[in-house]
């Protein structure tokens, strides 16, 4: 998928809302274990109540990593059924990896070409040769950690390194990347008073931003910092929908939680 076909579809659904798939069966309505594979049944439903209302989703790895190669086969029923089905959503595999040459180009391999996901979470830390073989994929996105919504954000990335923040080090240094064209950020909800210096290193690459709602990360402030001309911005909600009810009506209730928040994103667009 190219930038432009995102800006298209965040413009004709008036949302920006990206759908985190983190599926933990001690989480999910019981009625759903008893099915052949409750992962996919759970993600097919929440699919199927809400892909009207976002523009992209994002499995977390891990969460089917964690059932072995039964969640490796929910993962690939999972992103096979947007694939076929809701081709025009951005798909993102939340996967953070990072390694060094042909190990990076192996896992790009696996998401982009096996998997067919359109962009990919990536850890900087290694630098250059361990992000560049991502970004050789066409029409495919690196979507590079750079300022995080959790405690130990504070741990390294914005930690002094010659008078400069380590993350915005990382936002500098990437742009200099191969096809750098093809990045997105992560930039945390929880951390919107810094997307102004963001937006001033970076003035138009989409940020996926996690933390709105579960992680207390407002929507407003991000908008009003964070937003570009073509929006720039993908808002992540994850358990704020996806786990609104372990009840039977679990899929409606997590269209309603999606809607309240595309219906303020829309509300954000046409002001």
């Amino acid at each position: 998928m190219t930038t432009q076909q995102l800006i298209d579809q965040i413009k004709k659904k008036k949302s920006f809302l990206c759908v985190g798939l983190d599926v933990d069966l001690n989480k999910i309505p019981q009625h759903l274990l008893q099915t052949e594979d409750p992962i996919f049944e759970f993600n097919k439903a929440i699919i199927d109540a809400t892909h009207h209302l976002c523009v992209a989703y994002k499995p977390n790895i891990a969460f089917f990593e964690a059932y072995g190669l039964k969640g490796w086969q929910a993962l690939e029923k999972t992103i096979n059924y947007l694939n076929q089905n809701h081709p025009e959503i951005f798909t993102i595999a939340d996967a953070k990896r990072g390694d060094i040459g042909n190990t990076s180009t192996m896992y790009a391999k696996a998401f982009f070409e096996d998997l067919a996901f359109d962009s990919v979470t990536i850890a900087p830390y290694m630098g250059k040769d361990s992000v560049e073989p991502f970004l050789a994929f066409k029409d495919k996105h690196t979507i590079l950690l750079a300022l995080t919504s959790n405690q130990g954000a504070f741990d390294f990335q914005t930690k002094l390194v010659e008078g400069k923040e380590l993350y915005k080090q990382v936002l500098e240094t990437s742009k200099t990347y191969t096809n750098s064209e093809n990045l997105m950020y992560v930039v945390g909800a929880t951390k919107a008073e810094y997307l102004s210096e963001i937006r001033q290193i970076i003035p138009d690459s989409f940020l996926l931003v996690p933390g709105v709602g579960a992680q207390g990360g407002n929507l407003q402030d991000v908008c009003k910092y964070g937003m570009t001309k073509d929006v720039g911005l993908l808002i992540n909600s994850s358990r704020g929908i996806i786990y609104a009810s372990n009840q039977e009506d679990f899929a409606q209730t997590a269209a309603q939680k999606a809607e309240a928040l595309q219906k303020e994103m829309q509300a954000i667009l046409e002001a």
